[in-house]
């Protein structure tokens, strides 16, 4: 077993002991989806610590999206209800990168691919997430990509 997914059983574990409703809500959801994943394919296996760190990225991202779209709605009180879930989740994914970081992350990424032009957007794409990898959502670095590719 991965030690992340590990981590969250045990959490999980924890909070239902602790009776937190949230933090065990929000811990089934993800356990959830971490075992969705693993059975999805041809076959069913066992999720790297990557990989579960990718679905809990995922879910956050849910979560963001979500509670953007309650408030639009004026539904607040769901609107907290997933911001506080994501709160919850963001607590295992790794610290996000600030747009310095990811600029130069992507400077470094095209110059030793040799990319250049709005034509080399895919490939340069995949470098640029493989710099990245997973510190910052995919539309900032797309974003940035696009940015340094212009010019």
């Amino acid at each position: 077993m991965s030690t992340m997914k590990a981590r969250l059983e045990t959490d999980l574990r924890a909070a239902m002991k602790a009776r937190d409703e949230l933090v065990t809500s929000t811990l089934r959801m993800a356990l959830t989806a971490v075992k969705a994943a693993e059975v999805s394919g041809k076959a069913a296996r066992e999720l790297t610590d990557d990989e579960v760190l990718g679905v809990l990225t995922k879910e956050a991202k849910k979560r963001r999206e979500a509670a953007a779209a309650f408030a639009d709605a004026g539904r607040d009180a769901l609107a907290t209800k997933e911001r506080a879930e994501e709160e919850v989740l963001s607590g295992y994914l790794p610290a996000q990168l600030s747009d310095e970081e990811i600029a130069e992350l992507v400077a470094g990424a095209l110059a030793a691919g040799g990319f250049s032009g709005k034509q080399s957007m895919g490939p340069a794409m995949k470098a640029a997430q493989a710099a990245v990898a997973g510190r910052a959502e995919g539309g900032r670095v797309a974003a940035e990509v696009r940015r340094q590719l212009s010019v």
